[in-house]
């Protein structure tokens, strides 16, 4: 759905309700833009030097599982035997940009698509990971399906070990570096879905996946 049109509309109401010169606004927009540019960073938490480490420990305390690979074609294997374990179903609905790795041969049946409501599971990659957290950072597209890691009960994410980032901070910047702006739906995914709405107990998978694997590709 087009919302370009819309969300200018309502800018614009809210500046004549403000009473702004409507001229004004290229010269506004550039200084925001070079506010947001030159912006510096606030105190940085001491990480250590192997972030790696670093975000496996994070990740694991928010109740993500993990595991390492040695390349990209070993993925698939490794996403089977984790099902297979968990006595989980060998289909998924898999990010299409990850469609040339070799899902039937490891005996997964990849649907190269978006999740629809009856996925039981979903195969991601990530724009990058942040070690502070042990969150992905996921950025939606055509071949990156935002619902992919949201519908299924189980999301599964092949992590590059070069895309594994220090702080929040350093992912936005790759982001300005590598897509110039923020796609259309970024999300943070810091372990399973849970809440704590109902008499302070946690509940996982209340608004998403009820558990998240990593798998960290480490020739990446």
């Amino acid at each position: 759905m087009e919302t370009t049109t819309a969300r200018q509309a309502i800018l614009d109401r809210i500046r004549a309700r403000q009473r702004r010169d409507a001229r004004l606004k290229p010269t506004e927009h550039r200084a925001a833009e070079a506010d947001i540019a030159n912006h510096l960073r606030g105190p940085q938490p001491a990480l250590g030097d192997d972030m790696v480490q670093r975000f496996a420990q994070q990740a694991q305390a928010l109740q993500t599982t993990l595991e390492h690979v040695a390349d990209w074609a070993a993925a698939p294997a490794a996403v089977a035997a984790y099902l297979r374990t968990g006595a989980l179903p060998l289909a998924a609905a898999v990010w299409p940009e990850l469609g040339q790795l070799p899902w039937a041969e490891a005996g997964l049946a990849a649907q190269l698509r978006r999740a629809h409501d009856a996925d039981a599971v979903g195969v991601t990659a990530c724009f990058c990971a942040v070690a502070e957290t042990g969150s992905l950072v996921l950025a939606s597209g055509p071949q990156t399906p935002a619902s992919v890691h949201l519908l299924p009960e189980t999301h599964v994410a092949l992590v590059p070990r070069s895309r594994i980032l220090p702080t929040l901070e350093d992912a936005f910047a790759l982001l300005r570096a590598e897509r110039g702006a923020v796609p259309r739906a970024l999300n943070i995914v810091s372990g399973p879905s849970r809440t704590g709405d109902i008499e302070q107990t946690i509940v996982l998978g209340a608004h998403g996946p009820y558990r998240v694997h990593v798998v960290i590709v480490d020739a990446a």
